[in-house]
């Protein structure tokens, strides 16, 4: 059996430079080949590196236990799109939470995800940000680019009026929290600043909010970091201080060696199990202190 290719730290910094960063496809191979020792084992690398969406789902599809349906809603001017799941067969109504996307778009992954959360006990509902742009594609690397060029005032404004589409909902108490990953962890703090409706909100290493509007921020917040994130971690001590300052209800917790996208278990290099769980655990823990 042939010995599965050494992935090092920087392998992973390379993709998260192409990902999020100024790489392009060609540059970040090129890169990697010069890691690796040789194409073919690059080759082999990088499908290890990227998220792969035929991996298993934790949570099937046709699951019995769940209501899932594709929901469509106004957003900021225009029709927002998105992926709704709850329990099935609840008694009476229940908590909310918004499951926002990585920079890759409405994908399987955050699909399962949501539907993570509607057995945690909440009507989970991920929407698509690039409805403006006529949807999610399927090749990830378009779904990046498009990411890229949505106009960043629509984008949270989409945001706030997923909140209040769930306020609004039949299914829910009214009571709206927002989880969200990589750029919809960023989009979470952001949806902070803009929205005093938000009832709580959980960032998985995203970008912070400008500490100037912080004191704007109403809901309380739980902030999970990759110790090894270095892009991402620079910004937690001035968001630290003026979310302080400003006091405000926030908790930050920074997981040691673990890399950017840990909790996403579709991405076999980065994903770490026990952070992934522990974080889990804190974040279902205070949403159901927060919403219910």
């Amino acid at each position: 059996m042939q010995d599965q290719p050494k992935i090092t730290q920087a392998m992973i910094d390379a993709y998260d430079e192409y990902t999020h960063l100024t790489l392009d496809r060609r540059a970040f191979m090129n890169r990697l080949t010069k890691l690796a020792g040789s194409g073919a084992a690059a080759a082999a690398i990088a499908p290890m590196l990227a998220a792969n969406s035929a991996r298993a789902a934790m949570v099937a599809e046709d699951d019995d236990r769940l209501t899932a349906e594709e929901v469509t809603y106004a957003g900021e001017g225009g029709e927002m799109m998105g992926y709704l799941a709850r329990p099935a067969g609840a008694d009476g109504k229940l908590p909310a939470v918004i499951v926002i996307h990585e920079n890759r778009g409405l994908n399987p992954h955050i699909r399962d995800v949501a539907r993570r959360m509607a057995l945690e006990g909440f009507v989970a509902l991920a929407p698509d940000f690039l409805s403006p742009s006529g949807g999610t594609p399927e090749d990830e690397d378009k779904a990046r680019d498009m990411i890229g060029q949505l106009e960043g005032g629509q984008t949270v404004g989409n945001a706030v009026a997923t909140q209040a589409f769930l306020a609004g909902h039949d299914a829910t108490n009214g009571n709206v929290g927002a989880i969200g990953f990589c750029w919809g962890g960023g989009l979470v703090n952001q949806l902070a600043v803009n929205d005093p409706e938000l009832d709580a909100g959980v960032a998985y290493y995203g970008r912070q909010a400008d500490a100037a509007e912080v004191a704007k921020i109403e809901a309380p917040l739980l902030l999970h970091y990759a110790g090894l994130d270095e892009r991402i971690n620079a910004g937690i001590d001035a968001y630290r201080a003026a979310l302080e300052e400003a006091g405000k209800d926030f908790t930050i917790h920074v997981y040691d060696g673990v890399n950017h996208a840990f909790n996403n278990d579709t991405s076999e290099a980065r994903y770490d199990k026990e952070a992934a769980d522990l974080a889990w655990e804190r974040t279902v823990a205070f949403l159901k202190e927060h919403l219910s």
